[in-house]
Order: structure tokens, then C-alpha cells, then sequence
């Protein structure tokens, strides 16, 4: 037991970052994602016998995105109503404690403007949308790994991320138009 548990704190431990920032996404709250991970790296540590080596972020990422959904569904049963201004205040949290993503050769050019807005576009993708976009862009992983990750056949994986990213362009084409900005 003692060399599982010095094991799994070595090869899952690392990857908590990573699960809570997918959970960020996934959820929209940081109190809902510190829950998930909590109960994720619980799940993981319980199933840790069945790892069978590979690629340990991929598989506790998987049973993260497992337990957001779980959340998710669980949340969709409870309340089918949404109130519009609740949505928008909901948005509006999520952008300001939205985690940084992994800073880019040319972070100089973005303004936090921009930074805001396509976080804010983020956050409108539907779920499938969003998590591949994030382990994508935000944690490097490859399309075999995403597939992994979410359960899907590769090919899957490349069809839900460039419609999230045409859906991310629409999105953010249209906040420009909203916020009356010109695009150059």
C-alpha cells in the first residue's frame, strides 16, 4: 500500500493543476472545481490499482471531466431554468477568476481586453466545445491524448475542435460587433 500511495503521488499528484484549471472550465466555479478535483483525486487514488501505466495526466484528467459532468448533469436535473440575468452574472464571475492560461510567445499584444473577451467566449462554447478547446490550447495535449481524455475516437476529437474554434471566431467576431469595436 505504502509503495501505491508514494506511486500514485508521484505520477497523479503533479497533474492536480491541471485538473482543477479543466474543471475551472468545465464548471465555471471555482468552489465547484476545487469539489470536483477534490473528489476526482479521490476517485483516481481509490482506482490507482487499475492504472495501467501511460499517460497519467490523460487519465486523471479523464476522471475530471468525468466528475464535472456528473456535476453538470446532476445541476441540469435540479434547476431546468435559467434565469438570463443569473447567466450573465455567472459569466461575469467566471471572467474575473478565470485561471491565466499558459501564457503565449506574443502575450505583449493581447490587452486584457481581448483576454476578457475570449475568455468570455470560452465560457459560451457548449461543454464538448470548451474541453477539448482548453486541453488543447491551454494544456498542449495531442489529439490522442484529448481522445483519452474525453472518450472519443481521434477523429472526433479534431471535429469538435475546429467547430469549437469556428464557434469561438463567430463568438468573438460578434462580441467585437456588440462592444462596437472595428476589426482591423
Amino acid at each position: 500500500m505504502a509503495a501505491s500511495r508514494s506511486e500514485f503521488e508521484r505520477l497523479i499528484l503533479p497533474h492536480l493543476g491541471a485538473g482543477y484549471s479543466l474543471a475551472r472550465w468545465l464548471l465555471r466555479h471555482p468552489q465547484d472545481a476545487e469539489d470536483a478535483v477534490q473528489s476526482a483525486a479521490l476517485k483516481a487514488f481509490n482506482a490507482f490499482h487499475s492504472y495501467a501505466g501511460g499517460n497519467a495526466q490523460a487519465w486523471l484528467l479523464a476522471i475530471v471531466r468525468n466528475t464535472c459532468l456528473t456535476m453538470l448533469e446532476r445541476r441540469r436535473s435540479e434547476s431546468k431554468v435559467v434565469v438570463l440575468e443569473d447567466a450573465i452574472l455567472g459569466a461575469d464571475r467566471f471572467r474575473d477568476n478565470a485561471p491565466d492560461p499558459v501564457p503565449l510567445a506574443d502575450a505583449a499584444l493581447v490587452t486584457e481586453e481581448e483576454r476578457r473577451k475570449v475568455w468570455l467566449a470560452i465560457a459560451t462554447l457548449p461543454v464538448q466545445f470548451r474541453e477539448v478547446l482548453v486541453l488543447r490550447e491551454f494544456h498542449d495535449l495531442s489529439y490522442r491524448e484529448i481522445a483519452d481524455v474525453v472518450g472519443a475516437p481521434v477523429g472526433t476529437v479534431m471535429s469538435r475542435l475546429a467547430r469549437a474554434r469556428e464557434r469561438l471566431a463567430v463568438e468573438l467576431a460578434e462580441l467585437k460587433i456588440r462592444s462596437g469595436t472595428r476589426t482591423s
